[in-house]
């Protein structure tokens, strides 16, 4: 099976996370992909495959080398995001792509266009996999899994490539922030690893988003409208004050580099109550702190308007910036940066304006930085992988894989 096939069949699996469930996976879709992945990998005949109740697939390909080598994992997530569907997924390739407009859904005119993508100029004359205009394409982070799956079988086909013993690792629900959460790096066993959850071919990341979420809870007094002079609280109009309050411009839409936003994520209610979610994001932690306590500062005020208790704030950390962690063993972006070069692509070490599941696991010890997949416009309609990057985000895996051998 080619990388493409691989791709193409696991979008058919719909493997979208949920925030609402409270359990592991949080969607039973993703245990259905890891068992299938399970069986995949024990066709290839790798070893030590675990499957656990809660989703976490770990396999091993075993060194083909007598001499010490350290042990690298490479690692990707079930799960798609919330943010749209991921079911019943259609992909099709727009070959030797020619720069105009890609029609994804003629009757609803949904269109790609690089007028508002201009992204896609720079894959002109590539195979690019889109969508049908009515799913996301599952890119992040199915190409990441199709990458690593594939190039084991190229090692597997390859003896003559010398490597050290080598660890795979599926996880879910990372798009929901817990794809580390019971992620067992003692059990998994590796020096380090790589995330290969990542965008365009070339990316190489250990600084991203410290990362909160933020529930605001509005409580209103609700009176017939007619007699409500000085005695009705509209928590719709209480809600809305309390969100023009945050800065005008400090949104994903105004910001990038390494700035930070308050992200309005959901916003719903009544005259009695209205509840509203934020995520916060900054890559400075003292910036970050200062922004949940911006939060807190804003409660307090509206509190002090109304009256006690018109607004609770519940505050929740996510993860942090593993800049950090990785600082000690920078060696390992040595490495990448050298298997990029020889797979041909040219590096391009950049904050990560997000978060995967390497953070939270260089917190847990193993230092784990990521690497790109190689598809663009995540989460949504637009998503699309070129096929010249996923070939070479594979090629990238095995030139790892050898100069880790080599340079042992």
């Amino acid at each position: 099976m080619t990388l493409v096939e691989r791709f193409l069949n696991y979008t058919g699996f719909d493997t979208q996370s949920s925030e609402t469930t409270g359990v592991t996976p949080s969607t039973p879709g993703q245990m259905v992909f890891a068992r299938y992945l399970k069986k995949e990998l024990e066709d290839l005949g790798l070893e030590e495959i675990t499957l656990d109740e809660h989703a976490y697939l770990f396999a091993t390909l075993p060194a083909n080398t007598d001499k010490p080598v350290p042990t690298v994992g490479f690692i990707a997530h079930l799960d798609t995001s919330p943010d749209m569907s991921g079911k019943e997924v259609s992909p099709r390739i727009v070959t030797d792509y020619d720069g105009s407009d890609i029609v994804l859904c003629a009757d609803e005119h949904i269109v790609l266009s690089p007028a508002q993508f201009p992204e896609l100029l720079a894959h002109k004359g590539e195979d690019i996999i889109v969508t049908d205009g009515k799913t996301l394409l599952g890119a992040d982070d199915k190409a990441g899994i199709a990458e690593i799956i594939a190039a084991v079988a190229y090692l597997k086909e390859h003896p003559e490539i010398k490597h050290g013993k080598i660890r795979i690792g599926f996880n879910p629900d990372e798009e929901i922030g817990e794809g580390a959460h019971r992620f067992d790096v003692k059990a998994f066993g590796c020096d380090w690893a790589y995330t290969m959850d990542g965008g365009e071919a070339g990316e190489l990341e250990y600084e991203n988003f410290n990362a909160a979420a933020a529930t605001l809870t509005f409580k209103g007094r609700n009176v017939h409208p007619g007699y409500a002079k000085n005695k009705l609280i509209n928590s719709l109009r209480v809600a809305n004050r309390f969100c023009a309050l945050l800065p005008d411009h400090e949104t994903p839409e105004h910001t990038d580099g390494y700035e930070g936003f308050y992200h309005l994520t959901s916003f719903n209610g009544d005259v009695e109550e209205t509840r509203v979610t934020y995520i916060i994001r900054d890559h400075d932690r003292n910036r970050f702190e200062q922004r949940k306590q911006r939060l807190q500062r804003l409660a307090d005020l509206i509190n002090a308007e109304y009256e006690p208790g018109t607004v609770t704030l519940e505050l929740r950390d996510q993860y942090y910036n593993m800049r950090a962690q990785i600082e000690p063993v920078m060696h390992i972006i040595d490495i990448a940066t050298e298997a990029m070069k020889q797979a041909g692509v040219t590096p391009s070490v950049q904050p990560i304006r997000g978060g995967t599941d390497g953070a939270q696991l260089s917190f847990k010890g193993l230092p784990c930085p990521n690497i790109f997949a190689g598809g663009l416009n995540f989460h949504g309609r637009y998503e699309f992988v070129p096929v010249q990057n996923m070939e070479k985000a594979m090629h990238v895996i095995v030139k790892i894989a050898e100069i880790v051998a080599k340079n042992a």
